[in-house]
């Protein structure tokens, strides 16, 4: 199955959840008393502020792909303050662009042992088993993002457990939960995308139409999905729908893949 590579794999908070540095996210794991209320401003603690605003720089030179200058200052955030399970996080997604998975699925578990309530790095965790292929772990931790009511990246998560099920085998599940994703944000280009390739892929044409047809009608077009649109109204029949996404096509991506085989008529590719 092909997936939206010009859409899902640019920047890494399609599938990787970046830090937000929100003080109503992070929690006190780790403080006296071993609380586990929502920390909020007032509660922050100068050590904690001090580690915050390393970590903020950490973010902003991560971002900007100067990755050996982010880990530096996630190791800074981290002297100042060892139990920050948001720096670990975020170290884990250094690792992981680093191609270190060791060191970056020992971050994702720093993380969750000083907040096991940080769904982020849940997330983060979970996309990791994926790629090493660990499926029920990954499930585990898509879950586990997925129930904590104050998380916000559900629909990213949904979107990411989907396509780590494609690559398991478990496509009625996918569905499900790309489905589920597309419910609670039908903008996701992304989760379009996935959604319309796997219905056309088990042959149900007049649903992947549907949300092909809605991204190709959006900005957000590419030649992968217009390539998609092709092939899919052309099992339905529809040749005038067929020679409209064609021109597009050429006219738009003249020197892609997709608007080769649309010239030979390699619609299998």
């Amino acid at each position: 199955m092909r997936f939206f590579s010009n859409v899902m794999w640019v920047a890494a908070c399609w599938v990787l959840v970046l830090l937000t540095g929100c003080a109503n996210q992070q929690h006190a794991a780790g403080a006296p008393g071993n609380r586990t209320d929502i920390v909020t401003e007032s509660d922050e603690s100068d050590q904690r502020r001090r580690a915050r605003l390393r970590l903020e720089l950490a973010t902003g030179y991560f971002e900007q792909g100067q990755t050996n200058v982010a880990l530096d200052e996630i190791k800074q955030s981290l002297v100042t303050d060892p139990t920050f399970g948001d720096a670990y996080n975020l170290r884990g997604m250094v690792y992981m662009r680093l191609n270190d998975l060791p060191m970056a699925e020992d971050s994702f578990r720093r993380a969750l042992a000083l907040n096991p309530r940080d769904a982020d790095a849940a997330h983060n965790y979970g996309w990791l088993m994926c790629q090493q292929g660990r499926y029920a772990d990954s499930a585990r931790y898509f879950a586990q993002a997925v129930a904590n009511p104050t998380y916000g990246g559900a629909a990213k998560t949904l979107m990411t457990q989907g396509i780590c099920q494609v690559r398991a085998g478990q496509r009625a599940e996918a569905e499900q939960s790309l489905m589920h994703s597309y419910e609670l944000d039908a903008g996701n280009p992304v989760t379009g995308y996935n959604l319309a390739n796997l219905l056309y892929e088990r042959g149900d044409y007049t649903r992947a139409q549907f949300y092909i047809r809605r991204l190709n009608n959006s900005n957000l077009a590419n030649a992968e999905t217009l390539w998609l649109g092709i092939k899919t109204e052309r099992k339905l029949n529809n040749r005038d729908a067929v020679l409209q996404l064609g021109d597009q096509l050429k006219k738009r991506f003249a020197q892609s893949r997709e608007a080769a085989a649309y010239e030979k008529g390699s619609f299998n590719e």
